[in-house]
């Protein structure tokens, strides 16, 4: 599998260049950086292009990858529905049929799992407030990891019909931090972390905490290696690791 990297000189971006030529069943074809022409990413030099930019560039280079007929597999956060709807139009419009579009909020499997543990655990429990904590050189806030696990509790709780959760809190206090789909997002960045989440579930009593460490870049790669595996197989858009996963 022929693999290009856009982005491949930033943080994440070296990681899967790395990863890429350490796997025995892909081929780094191209390495392509802020500056350089993206056309030249092709379906005669690539099968599946990897971005990993900044949020304001990200949307950009996927509906130039999907014009160029090249299968698409993000880890750049920063998306909400607006962004989604545009990727879909696009590859509605898209030369191929069976183009691909992945995007994933988080690519470490301890943060898939977390997420997805959350939803079924978000029904039993009264309140569920997210924490997420990351490096200060994060460009966004909260993280797309900890807005997609509240979208995962809020929709759990809307499908077992649960009542509004407590909170007595007079306004819209900054202290309480964002509120996505109803549910409390608090985000930290502090020198010294790198990406964690903690989901925080209580009743009368009692609490539950789920909560993903991931300490190195290194835990990212296995989930974007499945990614490039997987998303040839999958037309359309998908968002969430947890599709390619047999939960």
């Amino acid at each position: 599998m022929r693999v290009s990297v856009v982005g491949a000189q930033g943080r994440m971006g070296s990681h899967v260049v790395a990863a890429v030529e350490a796997a025995e069943d892909m081929q780094l074809a191209l390495q392509v950086d802020s500056s350089d022409d993206l056309t030249q990413v092709s379906p005669e030099n690539t099968d599946v292009a990897v971005d990993f930019t900044v949020p304001d560039v990200t949307l950009d280079n996927v509906l130039t990858l999907i014009k160029q007929g090249v299968n698409v597999v993000v880890g750049t956060t920063g998306w909400n529905d607006d962004k989604l709807a545009q990727v879909r139009e696009a590859l509605a419009q898209a030369p191929r049929k069976d183009q691909a579009v992945f995007i994933a909020p988080n690519f470490a499997i301890s943060a898939v799992l977390a997420d997805y543990f959350a939803g079924i655990a978000a029904p039993y429990f009264e309140s569920a407030e997210v924490i997420e904590a990351h490096h200060p050189n994060k460009l966004d806030a909260p993280s797309g990891t900890a807005v997609h696990t509240a979208h995962t509790i809020a929709q759990a709780r809307r499908q077992a019909d649960c009542a509004p959760m407590p909170d007595a809190t007079v306004g819209n206090e900054p202290s309480r931090g964002d509120v996505v789909d109803g549910v409390h997002v608090h985000a930290v960045r502090l020198r010294g972390l790198n990406a964690h989440e903690e989901i925080l579930l209580g009743n009368p009593g009692e609490q539950m905490i789920i909560r993903s460490d991931c300490f190195d870049r290194a835990s990212f790669m296995p989930g974007v290696l499945l990614a490039c595996r997987k998303v040839g197989e999958h037309p359309g858009l998908t968002v969430g690791l947890d599709q390619f996963l047999d939960l």
